[in-house]
């Protein structure tokens, strides 16, 4: 697919047109990646951070958070809530920050993961300082499986307004390179409808899933949080709007709405890019839609979810974006739920590591 149908999909509101590209990407889904929905337990290990991106709820120059770490023994403890659910792996995220997440500390943590369970194990603990490779490695060696950061943009300048004190893209680039040389299934993605976000600059984000050969891609909409510049920003234009009737869909013509309908395009045009690649129907994907959500990006591309398996008590406190779906749902009630869903549309329960076919068939740079 060219980046220019890629830009004719994301502009289209024909339903004919767009019926087609839903049923071609659960089509190429099929194919590539069957009928499983693989699901990944997330933990949320700790919301200290020492970035500022303009977007994150848990940026560093957000006071009004309670901030917290984990111990080994609640970390644990949610890896053995994953397995009792079944979920063949686990995801540990946390913010950026070396400090409350030091090297040898995560290194013992994912021993003794590996001493409990076979699960596989991805890490979202952002970029380590001026890139430092080591820790990476040996994260790997400790028996880490995946890495996951997200590049948000594709264009260098809105990169840099939305990262302040970041040393730029490449770095972000040349991290997830490193990371794939390390030997890790990587992971990246991006924003929908964020300010400054152009149609062209969303078609070169997904032109850049395939560029970096992309293991895993998780896309979902900007969702403006009212402790950060961006959202606050995003808010007072959009009051603006309401006050004087302006109608935020007519300056579409200019820029990416972050809606339902344009992050299920992103997803189905990833699928279709990125044939091999695991994708998810992600959480603020479902915060749009809290009955469908899931459902509709099953349904156009999507083979993973990723329920949160974190203590009730420190769900609420990991607010990157607000309102973020299944806080206050008990876990066991949401796993069920969430596998009826899954079962309704006709897919399966994934079993195993859900290893990413991309990755499994040693990556295909000209797929």
């Amino acid at each position: 697919m060219s980046r220019e149908d890629i830009l004719h999909f994301l502009r289209s509101s024909d339903e004919k047109e767009l019926e087609t590209l839903w049923n071609e990407a659960d089509a190429v889904r099929k194919r590539f990646v069957g009928d499983a929905v693989h699901l990944r337990g997330l933990i949320e290990v700790s919301n200290i951070c020492t970035a500022q991106c303009t977007y994150c709820g848990i940026r560093v120059k957000n006071p009004n958070i309670q901030r917290y770490r984990m111990t080994m023994e609640e970390i644990l403890d949610s890896v053995r809530l994953a397995q009792q659910f079944g979920y063949g792996s686990i995801v540990l995220q946390s913010g950026e920050t070396p400090a409350a997440m030091p090297t040898d500390w995560v290194t013992e943590i994912v021993r003794e993961i590996r001493k409990i369970s076979t699960q596989a194990i991805t890490l979202s603990l952002g970029e380590r300082p001026a890139n430092d490779f080591q820790a990476y490695r040996d994260w790997f060696e400790a028996g880490a499986d995946r890495y996951l950061i997200r590049f948000e943009t594709s264009d260098p300048e809105l990169f840099s307004r939305l990262h302040p004190g970041h040393p730029g893209l490449e770095c972000r680039l040349e991290a997830l390179r490193k990371l794939r040389e390390i030997g890790f299934e990587i992971g990246s993605g991006c924003m929908i409808g964020v300010p400054g976000q152009s149609w062209e600059t969303l078609a070169n984000d997904i032109m850049l899933f395939r560029t970096l050969d992309l293991d895993m891609i998780g896309v979902g909409p900007f969702l403006p949080h009212p402790e950060t510049p961006l959202g606050q920003e995003f808010l007072k234009v959009r009051k603006f709007q309401e006050e004087n009737g302006i109608d935020p869909a007519a300056l579409t013509e200019y820029f990416v709405p972050n809606d339902e309908q344009m992050t299920l395009k992103t997803v189905a045009l990833t699928r279709l890019v990125c044939p091999r690649a695991n994708i998810p129907a992600t959480t603020a994907l479902a915060c749009i839609d809290r009955s469908m959500g899931h459902r509709n990006g099953l349904n156009r591309g999507a083979n993973v979810i990723m329920p949160n398996v974190t203590p009730a008590k420190y769900r609420q406190l990991y607010e990157i974006y607000p309102s973020k779906s299944s806080t206050l749902e008990e876990a066991e009630r949401f796993d069920k739920m969430l596998k009826e869903r899954i079962l309704a549309v006709g897919r399966t329960i994934g079993e195993g590591p859900g290893t990413s076919e991309n990755f499994r068939s040693g990556r295909h740079l000209t797929q």
